[in-house]
Formats: structure tokens, C-alpha cells, sequence
């Protein structure tokens, strides 16, 4: 039944978010149109909706996705190839709970983790 999940976040500048997306983290649009306030970015099987929220305090933003990959590693050095800031308590480790996991925060302070099954 179930077949994929499109997690929505919030975003206060649509061209903000697009070039960090595709810029930094390597994602391309999705979809033919070109909505003033909602935004659909895929990389991979991944794909993220971001809806128009200018009134959104960076600060009060508890936005958060899981992202599962099979090759942390890889992503992980390609981010920092790429210059992407990584989240101060959000660097590559193996956690308790058995994922290797790395954390990212976009321009909206919407935080964005990366794991993978050990």
C-alpha cells in the first residue's frame, strides 16, 4: 500500500532553499511547474517538499528529516568536498542504536540527518 514518504518543511526564501539544495547538497527539481510558495527537490529516491513560511523564526524551527542512505561515507566526504557545514553535534558516528549517522542544518534551521544501518 504504502509505497513513499515526501516530508514537507517549511522555508522562508524559495531561492534560498533551492540553491542550497542544488548548489550544496546536490539535489535537482522535481515536477514540471514552477509554484510561487512550494518547492519539490529529489536527489536519488529522496524527495523533499518545502512549503512558503516567511514568518518562520530560524530559531522556532523544529523541522527534521531522516534521510537513509547505503553509503554514508561517501555522502558524508562529498559534503565536505562541497564545503557543507555540518552540525556541531551532528558529525559522522556510529550511535547507540546501531546507525552511522551525520546532521545538517539548511537556511531555515530545518535539520536534515543522513544514516545507515551498521
Amino acid at each position: 500500500m504504502l509505497t513513499s514518504i515526501c516530508p514537507k518543511l517549511p522555508m522562508r526564501d524559495k531561492l534560498a532553499t533551492k540553491s542550497f539544495y542544488i548548489i550544496e547538497l546536490g539535489f535537482s527539481e522535481a515536477g514540471r511547474e514552477d509554484f510561487e510558495s512550494y518547492l519539490i527537490l529529489k536527489k536519488d529516491h529522496v524527495e523533499l517538499h518545502f512549503f512558503s513560511f516567511q514568518e518562520l523564526d530560524p530559531l522556532e524551527n523544529y523541522g527534521q528529516v531522516y534521510i537513509r542512505t547505503d553509503r554514508i561515507d561517501e555522502l558524508y566526504q562529498d559534503f565536505l568536498t562541497r564545503d557543507v557545514k555540518i552540525h556541531p553535534n551532528g558529525n559522522l558516528a556510529v550511535k547507540p542504536w546501531g546507525q552511522k549517522e551525520f546532521s545538517i542544518l539548511d537556511p531555515d534551521s530545518n535539520l536534515i540527518t543522513f544514516g545507515e544501518a551498521q
